[in-house]
């Protein structure tokens, strides 16, 4: 074989083999690339948007969590709203068709399984802004404009009343039986109830 046809055989190796290391380094330089970038998103995440891609999620069953409260007691929710500081939904088990509003500053531990926690980190479409600017007092001032009937629950005890105003950081409930009207004859007596102290709204 000539000399020159063994010199350009190796010198064809040699660029097969460049190729394939540059091409082998893209790649990986594309893989770290692809995983920093994951890394950075799941960090941005917060507790928000993981139960919206979970009340977005194509399996409604997904939407279904137990939300553990301070007082450790551990609530089956199916996520409606998220919001910026709450979420809200139907409680499970009974009494049925009942709702609540539970703070995020309540929640000591959400309970998902496996297939939960991968969903819930998945991007769902654009993020509800109006939702994400709406906190706790708001919905707590629609209620008192309402004049709805509702159950405050805290850590110590669960009372049930009509919030008769909503301060910057607490309200007032005017106690009063379940099955019986806001009426001043039938109120008990006004609690003042700080937001911190709240765990869940039942409606």
């Amino acid at each position: 074989m000539p000399v020159a046809t063994v010199v350009a055989m190796r010198w064809d190796h040699l660029f097969d083999d460049l190729a394939g290391q540059l091409e082998h380094e893209l790649q990986s330089e594309e893989s770290d690339l692809q995983f920093e970038e994951e890394r950075l998103r799941l960090g941005r995440l917060a507790l928000r948007d993981r139960l919206t891609a979970l009340k977005s999620a194509p399996d409604p069953s997904l939407a279904h969590v137990r939300l553990r409260v301070r007082s450790g007691e551990t609530h089956g929710v199916r996520v409606v709203t998220v919001g910026r500081d709450w979420v809200a939904g139907d409680l499970q088990g009974p009494p049925s068709n009942q709702q609540a509003i539970i703070p995020f500053s309540a929640i000591e531990g959400v309970v998902l399984t496996p297939s939960q926690a991968t969903e819930s980190l998945e991007a769902r479409g654009p993020r509800s802004e109006l939702a994400e600017r709406l906190g706790i007092a708001f919905l707590l001032r629609d209620l008192c404009r309402r004049r709805s009937t509702v159950t405050l629950v805290t850590a110590t005890a669960s009372t049930t009343g009509t919030i008769d105003r909503v301060g910057r950081d607490y309200l007032d409930l005017a106690v009063h039986e379940p099955d019986r009207p806001r009426r001043a004859s039938e109120v008990q007596h006004v609690q003042v109830v700080p937001f911190d102290q709240l765990l869940l709204v039942r409606l």
